[in-house]
């Protein structure tokens, strides 16, 4: 029996189609089930976090710089005004609130209008396509595209809220110009936050959705106000709102109030080593800082960086062989280590050659924090006013000479740092020893390589930056601690909260009493020794250097300021990027020296700076030094009283200083005799006078500190016929 003769010819006619039918519904159900939950390959999660731009400002709110990737500030829903994201809704997806991601009744809704007003009045993709589109496949051209946009926009709707998703797209949008979303995009156009835009402004931004260079007010004004007008009218056709509002608004003009462009050139400087502190401290790196959204607080003191800036641009403080002489410039806080102003160079761009941070030999700057200032904790064996060694001497085939060519046999501490003598340094460097004072360097944060006695005239194989110099001279005006210094006060999140505060970083280094005698030795430096170049009015102490050109004989590589206020500590640096015998410098440290006391000087008019130090209460005071008088004046006479009845007096002009002892000497046949001694007066009486003959006398200054006598006087005779001579 033949079964296919008894299936019925209409059913096998039906069976294609009921497969093709089958098939086609199988398709569409899997096809829509993709789209359904296909969005989910579409969309990364991480394309939902915008970059935003990160905000340099100082401690009172005024912003320096920003940095981004895209120029955008995120705002939440809760600061957008009713009336703006109205505005929005109203001229790009009217019915968002209710449809779920697509809306094909606005798609033909926008096709119908389109063609009535014969231009394009209504986009056809809701908020959240464009959303979708923006965020994931803005680089996608395959003709998928729009298939995959539809699949993330119900994954959008399906997995956020409503006001998440118009959150994101308003923070999202571009506004021309490089701004993107509605917080920058208010600071741009209007100059205030977004939560004080008016309706009026609102429409303004809407209306640079659709097209943003087309309908930019500072691009096509008159375009613009026709779109923003377009905005007005849909808000009114929706009850946004009133008639009567919108042709008020509509009568307005543009309103662009752009915030005054400032361009600062002398932050550039400051802002790289922000950046390079972020960096190293925090772990933030540059394209981090560029989409982060962070606000950086920073201790940048305004008007020092511009004065500084200024003062740098001023070529007759540089000398050189050639103009492109360089330099940098730190000033920092003493009180906190906070650097308020940094010069990378005269003309620094960023990304050049940050010179604040470059290792140069610093030269006689380097006695006090690797010589002087160890050999004072020692106060057994130095103070200020000890001898040291002034001949010429060599210490293994190692030999130094004094830079003016003069030796002096012996001179206190205090001279020698006052005349910035290299002889002495490296005796005292050789007598407390390399180690001792490699020690005190690293606690300062200095360590170095170098087990030589150069050390003592630093002259480093690597060197030391302007920034390492501040932190060290910061012992001497800090009772002797040391801090690390910073430039980055604190760091803010997107989100406002305080995600990184530098460490403090001190170390005790010096004794406060070794600290203040310190400062005391370089106050004379400014006032009377090698620094006294230049005019500063107020409280000063400080310290120069300069360094031997290799190539060019008798010439200088580096030149050297370093000082001290009550206020501040600073380090100016001069010299060539690249020395050869064609580049060197023609002056010394007396061009730092006066360029510091110009930048300081024109700082006091704007903040006034202390006219004195300040003794701790916990240190004596250093006593000013003694200087031994040349006495050519010694007088000698008779004069009746006392037990011999008749006795000789003395007299000649004694020096300010009561201090000094003077030793009364008698010239006899066996040799000279001291007679006695008279403290802070010009007078010596004589008990024992020899009758009917002469005797001649003379006087030594002498010093009780250092146990020094100075040249004897004159001498004077005492004669018997009351004549003297």
């Amino acid at each position: 029996m033949n079964i296919r003769n008894q299936i019925p010819s209409w059913t096998v006619r039906l069976k294609w189609p009921i497969i093709v039918v089958s098939i086609t519904i199988l398709l569409g159900i899997v096809g829509y089930l993709i789209i359904l939950f296909g969005g989910r390959f579409v969309v990364d999660e991480k394309d939902l976090i915008l970059p935003a731009t990160t905000t340099i400002v100082t401690k009172d709110g005024t912003t320096i710089t920003e940095l981004y990737e895209e120029n955008r500030k995120l705002v939440s829903i809760e600061q957008i005004p009713d009336h703006v994201e109205d505005a929005f809704v109203a001229i790009e997806d009217q019915r968002f609130f209710s449809h779920a991601g697509v809306d094909f009744t606005s798609v033909m809704r926008a096709v119908y209008r389109d063609i009535i007003a014969r231009q394009k009045v209504e986009g056809g993709s809701t908020i959240t396509q464009q959303l979708a589109k923006n965020l994931f496949l803005h680089n996608d051209k395959t003709w998928m595209r729009k298939t995959k946009e539809v699949m993330a926009s119900i994954y959008l709707e399906r997995n956020f809220s409503k006001n998440n998703i118009l959150e994101l797209y308003l923070n999202e949008i571009y506004f021309a110009h490089g701004v993107y979303g509605v917080g920058a995009a208010a600071q741009f156009y209007f100059n205030k936050p977004v939560e004080e835009l008016t309706v009026i402004e609102g429409a303004m931004l809407a209306a640079l959705s659709k097209a943003p260079n087309t309908y930019s007010p500072l691009n096509n004004p008159e375009k613009a106000k026709q779109r923003r007008d377009v905005v007005l009218q849909q808000m009114e056709r929706l009850d946004m709102i009133e008639t009567e509002e919108m042709l008020a608004m509509q009568g307005k003009t543009l309103g662009i109030n752009q915030p005054q462009s400032s361009n600062h050139p002398w932050n550039d400087d400051y802002i790289d080593l922000v950046i390079r502190e972020a960096e190293e401290k925090f772990q933030l790196t540059r394209s981090e800082l560029r989409r982060g959204g962070y606000t950086i607080v920073v201790h940048l003191n305004q008007e020092a960086q511009r004065i500084a800036y200024e003062n740098f641009q001023d070529g007759s403080y540089f000398y050189g062989s050639t103009e492109d002489v360089q330099g940098s410039f730190v000033l920092m806080n003493q009180e906190k280590a906070q650097i308020e102003a940094v010069l990378g160079g005269r003309d620094y761009q960023a990304g050049n050659l940050h010179r604040a941070l470059i290792p140069r030999q610093p030269g006689s700057t380097f006695k006090p924090l690797a010589v002087y200032g160890p050999a004072l904790m020692h106060a057994d064996n130095y103070h200020a006013y000890s001898l040291l060694s002034d001949e010429k001497h060599s210490y293994d085939g190692y030999t130094v000479s004094n830079v003016d060519g003069s030796y002096s046999g012996e001179v206190t501490m205090y001279d020698a740092i006052n005349q910035s003598k290299n002889v002495p340094a490296v005796w005292l460097l050789d007598q407390i020893g390399v180690k001792e004072s490699k020690s005190y360097l690293e606690k300062m944060n200095m360590p170095i390589s170098d087990n030589g006695l150069a050390i003592a005239l630093g002259g480093l194989e690597q060197g030391v930056t302007p920034v390492q110099l501040v932190e060290g001279y910061r012992t001497f005006i800090h009772g002797g601690e040391w801090m690390e210094s910073s430039t980055i006060d604190k760091i803010y999140d997107k989100d406002d909260e305080v995600i990184a505060a530098p460490d403090v970083i001190k170390q005790d280094v010096f004794s406060p009493q070794v600290a203040w005698d310190m400062v005391r030795m370089l106050e004379a430096v400014v006032d009377s020794g090698t620094a006294s170049a230049g005019e500063f009015e107020q409280a000063l102490a400080g310290k120069t250097g300069s360094t031997q050109h290799p190539q060019a004989d008798g010439q200088v590589k580096d030149a050297w300021f370093v000082g001290v206020t009550p206020e501040y500590v600073t380090s100016l640096w001069m010299g060539y990027d690249h020395s050869d015998e064609d580049h060197y410098l023609t002056k010394g440290s007396v061009a730092p020296t006066v360029l510091t006391k110009s930048i300081l000087s024109e700082l006091n008019k704007e903040q006034p700076l202390a006219n004195k130090f300040e003794r701790p209460s916990d240190v004596k005071e250093l006593p000013e030094p003694i200087r031994l008088p040349q006495i050519n004046d010694l007088q000698a006479q008779l004069k009746l009283g006392g037990v011999s009845l008749v006795q000789g007096e003395l007299t000649w002009t004694a020096s300010e200083d009561s201090r000094i002892i003077y030793q009364v000497y008698q010239v006899t046949e066996n040799g000279d005799r001291k007679i006695g001694e008279v403290e802070g007066v010009g007078k010596f009486s004589v008990d024992r006078v020899k009758l009917f003959s002469d005797t001649n006398f003379y006087v030594v200054p002498y010093d009780p500190v250092t146990k020094q006598q100075g040249k004897r006087s004159n001498q004077a005779t005492l004669t018997f016929d009351f004549r003297s001579r």
